[in-house]
């Protein structure tokens, strides 16, 4: 009897989950990436990292039901090296559902369960610091995964979404976030957002660290687009026992109890959509970040890393291909990093 119930709970969840994907669209998503970086300072190697890399997967979409699966595929030269001998790596990159119900004219919820990314970098070098590592910086090192619970409203075009996420297999570890992006009838974006790690606290001893990020985009002429970013991270001072058995350590070594960092950057986009200056690129982005006592966050005590930073990045979308090439400081103004990435869709 107890499995008849069994199989008679996962019957409905199936029915009542078929009933939400009867009327959309399945199609194939795929990818080739190649990206190649080199520091000036790197005089032992053609290129300071590099790879090629496949994505591949399929997205469904209706009106009241989307979902994505996408794996991400590296040759056994960036893959995985296993007793010395190469593997091929492949890797669950991407995969969700998105529950959605209309609410008369202009509102929605929305229900989303499983793996996707969260992004607000322009040129992909600065930005996301709700979620990212601050050290992190450079070609597309902004984007950041979640394995998540995520309710959404959308009001007219507001998006206000909470999300439950969780870093370990029995939700011992994981997080709050909540983001709030408004767009408006005139040319401004603004998007705010919380993070906290709450669920660490429940079943461990751990230092709570409350992340907070605004991001404004404002489009001066239809080719110029002013934006940026500010933040402010702090770990509470408590008195916590770190010897005891479930203590756990800050997700980094700078959320240190009672220290705040406020890092922040300005960039300007410059975006031609027609004439000649179209012909040689689609973006041009200037970007300058500033984190006050950087060698903070990597615990060093001679000066070693400067509190600017700056990058530039040009953008050519050619056809179903995008490239992009970026020219940005590594740990002081004067150290020069190069980096270039291609994507070509397939599907």
């Amino acid at each position: 009897m107890k499995h008849l119930k069994i199989a008679a709970a996962l019957l409905t969840m199936g029915l009542a989950t078929s009933a939400f994907a009867i009327d959309g669209e399945f199609g194939l998503k795929g990818n080739v990436q190649t990206q190649v970086t080199k520091s000036i300072a790197d005089e032992d190697n053609n290129f300071s990292s590099g790879w090629i890399r496949a994505n591949v997967g399929g997205q469904y979409k209706s009106e009241n039901l989307d979902g994505l699966i996408m794996l991400r595929i590296f040759a056994p030269e960036f893959g995985n090296k296993i007793d010395g001998k190469n593997y091929d790596k492949i890797l669950a990159d991407l995969y969700w559902v998105n529950y959605k119900w209309k609410l008369g004219e202009s509102d929605m919820l929305n229900l989303k369960v499983g793996r996707w990314k969260t992004d607000w970098s322009q040129s992909t070098h600065f930005g996301t610091y709700v979620d990212k590592d601050l050290t992190k910086r450079g070609l597309w090192m902004r984007d950041y995964s979640h394995n998540a619970l995520e309710l959404g409203w959308k009001h007219d075009l507001n998006q206000l979404n909470v999300m439950l996420a969780t870093q370990d297999g029995n939700a011992n570890r994981g997080y709050l976030r909540v983001e709030d992006d408004m767009k408006f009838t005139f040319p401004l974006e603004v998007k705010v957002a919380y993070r906290g790690n709450l669920v660490d606290v429940v079943q461990n001893t751990a230092y709570v660290t409350h992340r907070v990020a605004a991001y404004a985009s404002y489009d001066l002429l239809s080719m110029l687009r002013v934006y940026g970013e500010y933040s402010c991270v702090y770990t509470q001072d408590d008195d916590i026992n770190k010897t005891a058995d479930n203590y756990i350590a800050p997700e980094t070594k700078y959320y240190l109890p009672g220290i705040y960092f406020q890092p922040f950057y300005l960039g300007l986009d410059f975006a031609p959509k027609t004439g000649f200056m179209n012909l040689l690129m689609s973006n041009l982005m200037v970007e300058w970040e500033y984190i006050n006592k950087r060698d903070n966050l990597y615990a060093v005590t001679a000066h070693t890393y400067d509190d600017w930073a700056w990058t530039v990045a040009w953008v050519k979308k050619i056809g179903s291909s995008k490239l992009q090439f970026s020219v940005y400081s590594e740990n002081e103004m004067s150290d020069v990093g190069l980096a270039f990435r291609l994507t070509s869709t397939i599907k």
